[in-house]
């Protein structure tokens, strides 16, 4: 019976406080996600559940280069919370394409993304265990207006 009363209580505990997110801007090259130094520039942020888990993430879209590419470019990071603290979840070198933006929808990540022959796919990404994994694509190889018009509905 005792065991049933802990259990409880820590659920009660862990996961009935309510989970937030706050993004605060130093300077250009230098925010903070709560407690997390982010000493790059930011494109984007939103929140929900990417894992499924029931609490709250973190979506932060940053401008930064990478071991495996060392051009700079829009990166995806996603950050869980553990007691208060924002902890990584992923921090992602690339998605498919070329990264533009993003936006949570419905559980995923709708990905705006640009190709090496210049044209444009908006995809669609689920969590997967240790990462996102492309899920399918809402419209693919057309012009920027048309992937931006998809994107945003």
């Amino acid at each position: 019976m005792n065991r049933w009363i802990i259990l409880l209580l820590w659920l009660f505990c862990t996961h009935g406080e309510s989970q937030t997110f706050e993004l605060r801007k130093e300077h250009d090259s230098l925010y903070w996600l709560n407690d997390w130094r982010l000493p790059y520039p930011v494109y984007q942020f939103q929140t929900g559940d990417v894992d499924g888990d029931g609490s709250e993430d973190a979506m932060v879209g940053v401008i930064k280069s990478t071991r495996f590419y060392p051009e700079k470019g829009r990166r995806l990071f996603i950050f869980k919370q553990v007691n208060k603290k924002a902890r990584p979840l992923w921090m992602g070198s690339k998605l498919g394409g070329i990264l533009k933006d993003f936006r949570y929808i419905d559980g995923k990540i709708r990905a705006l993304e640009s190709t090496t022959d210049s044209l444009y796919v908006v995809s669609d990404y689920k969590w997967d265990s240790f990462g996102m994994k492309f899920d399918h694509y809402i419209i693919k190889g057309v012009d920027k207006e048309t992937a931006i018009k998809f994107f945003s509905q």
